[in-house]
């Protein structure tokens, strides 16, 4: 999964990249609000992270800009201003969630995990199509009362194929939404990542419509 973090202070910004980058998220870095708002009008990203005290455009411009754009990708406000009406503003303005720092890298996690759930229509915490059931929490995938632990590549690409069971994904798609930025993207990629998911949990599993891309049942 593909997070746009907007963040001005190099310490916590380098921390929360570090954490999500640990926990299978490819995340794009900016650290001004001008950036982060043509960045996220720009590029397919599954959540944003925003800061409010931000350089060039404050986090409420930023994140006023986006909606009135009709740019429905889901926001979580990350600052230090506790305020009650700072919170009520931020949600109000759009915001999905409104997390206070100094914060929980966990904690922060496991909001990130509930606002996609929610923002794809998905009522409990685990994943399914019927035949796979992917924890997000855990990275495992149970099939046939089997639990197989995913490196970070195939969750991030399992969950974006879970996330719409019976959509057909193209490559460019799969890599956009499993890879940042800076990261190499060799040419067999998505289909080593793939190779090594079917190895564990069956052929038939996910499929590929030739020429088109990958997609798991509905």
């Amino acid at each position: 999964m593909r997070i746009l973090l907007v963040e001005d202070d190099h310490l916590i910004g380098s921390a929360i990249q570090q954490a999500l980058h640990d926990a299978a998220y490819a995340v794009d870095w900016v650290q001004d609000g001008a950036t982060a708002l043509s960045t996220a009008k720009t590029e397919d990203y599954i959540l944003v992270l925003l800061d409010l005290g931000l350089p060039c455009k404050n986090g409420l411009e930023v994140l006023g800009e986006l909606r009135n754009s009709k740019n429905a990708v889901p926001v979580i406000i990350i600052t230090a201003r506790d305020a009650v009406e700072d919170r009520i503003n931020g949600l109000d303005e759009g915001a999905d969630d409104y997390l206070i720092k100094p914060f929980s890298l966990n904690e922060l996690q496991a909001r990130i995990r509930a606002v996609v759930r929610r923002n794809h229509g998905v009522a409990g915490s685990i994943l399914s199509n019927g035949i796979l059931k992917l924890n997000p929490a855990t990275h495992e995938v149970t099939r046939d009362n089997q639990t197989y632990t995913l490196t970070a590549r195939e969750y991030a690409l399992l969950h974006a194929l879970m996330l719409h069971p019976g959509t057909i994904h193209s490559r460019d798609q799969l890599e956009g939404r499993i890879y940042g930025w800076n990261e190499e993207v060799a040419s067999n990629a998505i289909e080593f990542i793939i190779h090594g998911l079917r190895k564990k949990i069956g052929k038939d599993a996910i499929n590929n419509v030739r020429g088109l891309g990958w997609m798991v049942s509905k």
